[in-house]
């Protein structure tokens, strides 16, 4: 009869280190969806510069909200680096609190951007930079609410005890996919809301 082994410590739950397997995956797409919004930009500035018609057609965007929006996408990024920087520190309840509210705060952008959206026109007979304006946000959208789903996950897994102070590589890997869309998102507030006013 075979002897049952008793561990005096549960088996490890993640991966623990710098060189996790998910830096490679979190590096080519990166890399892929950066050039994505590249391609994006750049037909925007295509299609700005060839157009005859004043840009953009429904006069300038309103800078209100959507520097309201960026705010709060910025600070959702500071709550969830300080919900990493908690975990490490073995700030239970710190690092919780903190990435519900970064969950919090990328969803407010996610409500102010659909309210945006509710007062442009899209249909089928749509203007250049109205059919620019939901492509690239919406293409940000998405990645921001595949962002909430890692964070909801995140905060899951964290209040199950998956990670401690030792074993976060994927908080932190999760963490730097939101900065990205964060960054991402400077990159589109600027090109739809800032550079029209330079034109």
């Amino acid at each position: 009869m075979s002897e049952i082994i008793q561990l005096d410590r549960p088996l490890p739950i993640g991966s623990e280190g710098k060189r996790a397997g998910g830096w490679w995956g979190l590096l080519a797409l990166i890399v892929t969806e950066g050039a994505l919004f590249g391609y994006l930009l750049f037909s925007y500035f295509y299609l700005a510069s060839q157009t005859q018609q004043h840009w953009p057609p429904e006069g300038l965007p309103q800078l209100g909200i959507a520097s309201l929006n960026t705010a709060m996408l910025l600070a959702s990024s500071v709550f969830v680096w300080a919900g990493e920087r908690s975990l490490r520190r073995r700030q239970l309840q710190w690092s919780l609190a903190s990435m519900a509210v970064a969950i919090l705060l990328g969803a407010g952008f996610v409500m102010v951007q659909l309210g945006e959206w509710g007062h442009k026109h899209y249909d089928m007979t749509a203007n250049l930079y109205d059919s620019l304006y939901f492509t690239i946000t919406g293409f940000h959208l998405l990645h921001v609410a595949v962002g909430l789903v890692i964070l909801l996950l995140l905060l899951l897994w964290t209040a199950l005890g998956y990670f401690d102070d030792r074993r976060y590589a994927a908080v932190t890997i999760g963490g730097v996919y939101w900065h990205f869309v964060d960054v991402v998102w400077l990159f589109v507030f600027t090109t739809l809301y800032l550079t029209p006013y330079l034109f």
